[in-house]
């Protein structure tokens, strides 16, 4: 590791530490329906789209029929993003001709399973891509089904970690607020004024932002054509990253040049990844009137992630032995970055590409401006491992403070248990209900994604696109080995945990892996999200009990280290095994000379 890479890593996390309170602060009073300073201008079309809508946005809701909000929107999503692609052939702009007989060569056809595919991703806020964009979707296709998306997913999550942070700030009432109201103060007092702030930045950095079609390149190898793609990227750029979605407009994401020019377009991404996460930390303390409380996740957070990025950043600096002992060499100087720069871009070097990976995969974002699956075994294990924390290191927008009080709740209920105190967090008795929702949702995801990789690494028709043809070859879809099972374990983890980054070896575009991802995808949104929705009603409906010599503090060190060892032992008992198999394995085998 070099001075100059720990301070850009320092720099960015006194930026998100600046930034959280002023942040939570805003979000509190937009929840909360006080006056801000955008009200003025913002407040006559949050009334006009209650109107027009018909929310009344002052009616109350149970969990229950918060829940039937969330689900109707999420159903109506799905079928309005599945139906635009399907029929984007027929639709306007769309320059390229895809979808049409027309089409150029190597354009990517949508079929049915990769449209089912593609819609569970964005509507679930994954943003995976088994398809490369700029050779399968259109720009209406860009516009109205998957940016749109980026802003509904991410207000609907941000909408539920609202309501279970009522949950625990309210007592003695059965309503947890009104989805509606959330998700609409959410997408205009907050993602769409920073969305048009941080595009024009974007713009006037070199983002490209048009209606044009593809125009061809003259090369200066032996007279080859190149054909460059455009489109209307700068306003996906924004809405992908703040909204933690990471769906890219390129299929080379945040390494295109056209989607990240330069080292200050890549800070601004990593600030707006993490920003909302921060500041929903600090939104929770200032709701239950403890910023301790606040901070104090806030903290566990933090630790989590300078371990996981040094950690990224060290085994990257340090290099792979193997390309050493080939006389190339590895070590830093003024004439070159040393480490492993495979899969990374030179005008980001080693320091901005581990730090982008781990910020990416601790928010769910799904990002990229490096190729996770060039990364030394350790180097890759770090943004495997972030997204099996369930994203509780900030995590996706509403879903890393909501994933993180779920394992508090694991974790005040161990400690209840461990000191024979009763388990108790911020003035709310957690009871038997709270502990088995938090329990499904953890186990949910576990199992969808050891099940999944399990099956995919031995089933033949998981090989190639077909289901047992009859006199079809077996075609490999990723590498052999112990890193063949980190690229599909690490898929079906980005599924679960809707991230949406890859380990970039395997072909996903398949039956097999279109749907059984889509099925991942939709079990780790929803089987998480409605048990966090049952626990905010279970603890809205409870009075607050009073601190007294029983009562666990939640606010100190020892707290602190009672949720990192929470997360990091439920992490590292569930998955220890498949990752010994894995990038485990994989590092004794470079180290041993041996990986191939």
């Amino acid at each position: 590791m070099t001075w100059i890479g720990i301070a850009q890593i320092l720099t960015f996390f006194v930026i998100i530490v600046a930034i959280t309170k002023p942040i939570g602060t805003f979000m509190f009073r937009v929840f909360e329906g006080q006056r801000t300073f955008l009200h003025p201008v913002l407040g006559p079309v949050e009334r006009l789209v209650y109107r027009v809508s018909g929310i009344r946005e002052n009616e109350e809701q149970t969990w229950v029929r918060y829940a039937a909000s969330l689900l109707s929107l999420s159903i109506f999503s799905f079928l309005f993003v599945y139906f635009i692609q399907r029929l984007q052939g027929f639709l306007p702009l769309n320059p390229m001709h895809f979808s049409t007989p027309q089409a150029p060569a190597g354009a990517t056809p949508m079929t049915p399973d990769l449209a089912m595919n593609t819609a569970a991703s964005f509507m679930t806020n994954t943003n995976w891509q088994s398809y490369s964009p700029d050779t399968t979707m259109s720009y209406l296709t860009q516009m109205a089904a998957l940016a749109v998306q980026n802003f509904v997913s991410a207000a609907a999550g941000i909408a539920v970690a609202v309501a279970l942070i009522r949950g625990f700030a309210r007592h003695t009432t059965k309503t947890i607020g009104n989805f509606w109201a959330d998700v609409v103060r959410c997408t205009v007092y907050i993602l769409l004024p920073v969305c048009m702030l941080t595009t024009l930045f974007f713009v006037s950095q070199g983002c490209i932002q048009n209606f044009k079609g593809p125009v061809t390149a003259q090369t200066l190898e032996n007279g080859a054509q190149q054909v460059i793609e455009q489109g209307p990227l700068a306003s996906q750029l924004s809405i992908k990253m703040l909204g933690t979605n990471g769906g890219g407009f390129f299929n080379a994401n945040s390494a295109h040049p056209y989607e990240n020019p330069n080292p200050a377009s890549n800070f601004l991404q990593l600030i707006l990844i993490f920003s909302l996460g921060a500041g929903l930390t600090y939104m929770f303390g200032k709701a239950v009137k403890d910023t301790r409380q606040g901070w104090a996740i806030f903290t566990a957070m933090s630790a989590l992630f300078f371990v996981g990025v040094f950690v990224c950043y060290w085994a990257e600096q340090r290099g792979n032995p193997l390309v050493t002992k080939m006389g190339v060499a590895q070590t830093y100087d003024k004439s070159q970055p040393g480490g492993n720069m495979e899969g990374k871009e030179l005008r980001f070097g080693i320091a901005q590409s581990t730090l982008f990976a781990t910020v990416t995969t601790d928010a769910s974002c799904g990002a990229i401006n490096s190729w996770h699956d060039s990364f030394t075994p350790l180097g890759g294990l770090v943004p495997l491992f972030n997204i099996q924390t369930d994203e509780v290191i900030f995590g996706g927008v509403g879903a890393g403070l909501y994933s993180m009080l779920l394992y508090v709740i694991i974790a005040v209920f161990i400690g209840g248990l461990m000191v024979g105190r009763t388990p108790e967090y911020v003035g709310k008795k957690i009871e038997q209900k709270e502990v088995k929702m938090a329990i499904i949702a953890v186990l949910a995801t576990s199992l969808c994604i050891l099940l999944f990789t399990a099956l995919s690494s031995v089933a033949p028709f998981a090989k190639g696109g077909y289901w047992n043809a009859p006199g079809a070859a077996v075609a490999n879809t990723n590498n052999n080995g112990a890193h063949g099972l980190s690229e599909i374990l690490y898929a079906y983890s980005s599924g679960a945990g809707n991230n949406g980054s890859a380990f970039a070896g395997i072909n996903a575009n398949t039956p097999w892996y279109n749907l059984t991802l889509a099925l991942d995808m939709l079990v780790g949104r929803f089987l998480f999200i409605i048990p966090a929705l049952a626990i905010a009603g279970s603890l809205a409906s409870k009075k607050l009990i009073p601190v007294t010599s029983g009562t666990l503090p939640t606010h100190g060190t020892l707290f602190v280290v009672l949720i990192l060892g929470t997360v990091v032992i439920v992490g590292a008992l569930t998955y220890f095994p498949v990752l010994s198999l894995g990038p485990i394995v994989e590092h004794f085998q470079m180290l041993n000379g041996k990986l191939f």
